[in-house]
């Protein structure tokens, strides 16, 4: 055993939590092959066989659950060591470490980079995932921090609202909806729906919205990227329930229309997320109290997007902060 290596215990405790070597390749960034031989330099090390395979399943072997544990445990006395490092160098430096869902991958590099202006010395670890993987992180403390819609109910973790999260529905700008105001809600219920795939957090949302409706709702085709369900809406293969966060570029370019239904756009919010027995390092607790006073005012102007005027639109360009931070007046959703 004295001569395992981090790597090595890195890759096992990524092959065990996925019960697959194909998807630990690609959390870590390897190739299956890389994955294989250090599995297998691993268990030479440990003498006996770390993973078993029964009919199609894979399981691990009681050295194995007995090395995973031991591989958790190494893992988190080093990061108890770098969070201890950290708080002995502050804030001006460390590693914040992140988790966000995928609609935040839009603006939430340039939110680390507004923190980051303020903090020179740190280094970032960002990590986008759907609502699974999201809440993977967090149950196995791999993230510090997470930035998601709908917290868990589950878990015991502290969650804190600090940006409001439309969702609008968008359309083609060819669509015969395009110029329509106050469309009825149950005129939805005559269209195609290009839609994230059921237990996403835009999936969630979506039925939470829509309610008793979203039965009645024709959910023509799921797919997990946003970027494609653009592209599908784009094409005029139907309408999409999307983040208003998500779709200001789209706006700007001409590609998408935001339609005038009643009741949109629809209010969430953006939550930051930590476990509730987790202790932050110092950077981490730094920049949850940046998002928590200015994530929300910094997001606005990030996202290219206002809620003013008769329907929702991009606007041309990021407006600057008023006077001592104000902002200008405008008509607000909430």
């Amino acid at each position: 055993m004295k001569h395992v290596t981090l790597r090595q215990l890195r890759v096992f405790a990524a092959a065990a939590r996925h019960m697959n070597f194909s998807r630990a390749a690609e959390e870590l960034h390897l190739s299956q092959p890389a994955v294989s031989t250090q599995i297998k330099e691993f268990a030479s090390h440990v003498g006996l066989p770390l993973f078993e395979r029964i009919g199609r399943k894979t399981y691990l072997t009681p050295a194995g659950e007995e090395m995973l544990q031991c591989a958790r445990a190494i893992t988190q006395r080093l990061k108890e060591a770098d969070e201890a490092l950290a708080q002995l160098k502050g804030v001006t430096g460390g590693r914040l470490n992140v988790a966000v869902i995928s609609a935040g991958d839009y603006f939430f590099p340039r939110v680390l980079a507004a923190f980051g202006a303020g903090h020179p010395g740190i280094t970032f670890h960002l990590t986008v995932h759907n609502r699974e993987g999201l809440l993977r992180q967090l149950a196995d403390n791999l993230t510090d921090l997470a930035v998601m819609v709908r917290p868990p109910r589950d878990m015991d973790i502290i969650a804190l609202p600090f940006a409001p999260h439309p969702y609008v529905i968008v359309a083609p700008p060819s669509h015969p909806l395009a110029r329509v105001r106050q469309i009825p809600r149950a005129a939805l219920n005559r269209e195609r729906f290009v839609q994230r795939e059921a237990g996403s957090d835009t999936w969630n949302s979506m039925r939470e919205v829509f309610g008793r409706q979203f039965s009645r709702l024709t959910i023509a085709m799921e797919i997990r990227s946003t970027e494609t369900i653009k592209q599908a809406v784009v094409a005029g293969m139907g309408i999409a329930f999307l983040s208003a966060h998500t779709i200001g570029l789209d706006l700007l370019a001409g590609n998408l229309v935001v339609l005038d239904v009643q009741g949109f756009p629809a209010m969430l919010n953006w939550y930051l997320v930590h476990n509730r027995s987790k202790r932050l390092p110092p950077v981490a607790a730094a920049f949850k109290d940046f998002l928590m006073r200015q994530g929300a005012p910094l997001i606005e102007r990030l996202v290219h997007f206002e809620l003013s005027g008769p329907a929702p639109r991009a606007r041309p360009q990021a407006a600057p902060p008023g006077p001592r931070g104000k902002r200008p007046r405008g008509r607000r959703a909430s």
